[in-house]
């Protein structure tokens, strides 16, 4: 492969949204020509990649088109054409994460599966073809209120997920492929980001506390580092570089996890890419969870990790009631407070809950974060 940092190699992303964006940010800073794929043509990444193709990244014409000339691929969303990235690694163009890791991840179903092979701690599950089955399930016993629905394929951003509490919320099930796992009870949910390179290096950044909006089932906050005891988090940090080190991954791993009453740790989720609980890293942390999945790809060592300073990350996402033209205000109220670090992600369009940006607060203690993000979150409003 050739010299990675410079202008002359050519990485390219599949995907264009936000964190196709940042990617694109920091590989600039490495002067690394970035070529995007993205169906939308306005997409988040449009304006800052080296070049832009609109195109579908799950189609397996269009993936491979746009691979020719490419130096590298890597992803910012699961949902790619798996059959494409498989023939491109097969013709000697790298492709990270490696398509066999994201065979096992974009799969709902088959990513349980993994933990339960590895011995990675995960709550009960069964798999279920539909809605039928899921009730026949119920009827029989075998599964139980509350529990969560989540589907096999394609959910993203909360989407594809049920919490059925009552027999209310039966109606709405999911009439596909899906997993069907235990609700955890009054669960702390963390997250902790891993790069494992080529080398077998790893390196994890502190665990982030995640604070969940109810109704979209979307990250509303995150605290880093989350407030939890040293032992739990030298716990989770070992289970998120066993699951890189299992699946052998190449790039970042961000690893989602349960905290139960009896403080037991459970796998909820994994994603292979940049995460939104890994965005704060820009500001807070000595190296960017962008640059540091540039660092794994590419074989580099792993950047410190270590933080500056307490952050709180919030999303900013649509208002309910509001879809169109994108307007933001309660920009100057929250930009006059000392710490808050603006990203808008160039979204023209709103509607209830998409993200349109984050902000970072930075400050010298937790508590002071937080009531600082409470003011952006009540100030800061995404209409139309």
């Amino acid at each position: 492969m050739r010299q990675t940092i410079s202008s002359d190699f050519k990485l390219g992303i599949l995907g264009g949204g936000q964190l196709g964006k940042m990617l694109c940010q920091a590989a600039s800073s490495w002067d690394i020509t970035t070529c995007v794929l993205d169906p939308d043509s306005e997409a988040s990444a449009s304006g800052v990649s080296t070049h832009f193709v609109q195109g579908s990244f799950r189609d397996f014409d269009t993936v491979m088109k746009f691979a020719e000339g490419l130096d590298m691929i890597t992803i910012e969303i699961e949902g790619v054409n798996i059959e494409a990235v498989e023939k491109l690694e097969q013709s000697g163009i790298p492709v990270l994460p490696q398509p066999s890791c994201l065979r096992i991840i974009r799969d709902k179903g088959l990513q349980k599966l993994f933990y339960l092979e590895h011995d990675l701690p995960t709550a009960p599950f069964k798999l279920f073809q539909n809605a039928s089955e899921v009730r026949d399930a119920i009827n029989q016993g075998q599964i139980r209120l509350p529990f969560v629905q989540k589907i096999r394929l394609s959910g993203y951003d909360g989407q594809g997920v049920l919490i059925a509490r009552n027999e209310e919320d039966l109606k709405q099930l999911f009439d596909v492929p899906s997993l069907v796992e235990d609700f955890v009870e009054d669960a702390l949910e963390i997250a902790v980001i891993v790069s494992r390179n080529a080398n077998g290096e790893t390196s994890c950044y502190p665990a982030v506390e995640m604070v969940f909006n109810p109704v979209a089932n979307l990250v509303e906050s995150l605290l880093s580092p989350a407030r939890i005891s040293h032992q739990i988090e030298k716990i989770a940090s070992a289970l998120a570089i066993k699951t890189a080190e299992d699946l052998g991954i190449i790039g970042l791993l961000a690893v989602e996890f349960f905290i139960d009453k009896q403080n037991h740790l459970l796998i909820n989720e994994v994603a292979p890419r940049p995460h939104n609980s890994g965005h704060h890293t820009i500001e807070s942390a000595l190296t960017s969870q962008y640059e540091q999945h540039l660092r794994a790809i590419f074989g580099y060592h792993p950047g410190s990790t270590n933080l500056k300073m307490p952050a709180v990350m919030v999303n900013i996402l649509g208002s309910e009631g509001f879809s169109g033209q994108v307007i933001y205000k309660g920009l100057n109220e929250v930009l006059m407070v000392e710490g808050v670090k603006l990203h808008i992600y160039g979204k023209k369009q709103t509607r209830p809950y998409r993200k349109m940006g984050h902000a970072t607060i930075l400050a010298k203690t937790p508590e002071e974060a937080l009531e600082k993000a409470d003011f952006v979150l009540k100030t800061l409003k995404v209409e139309a």
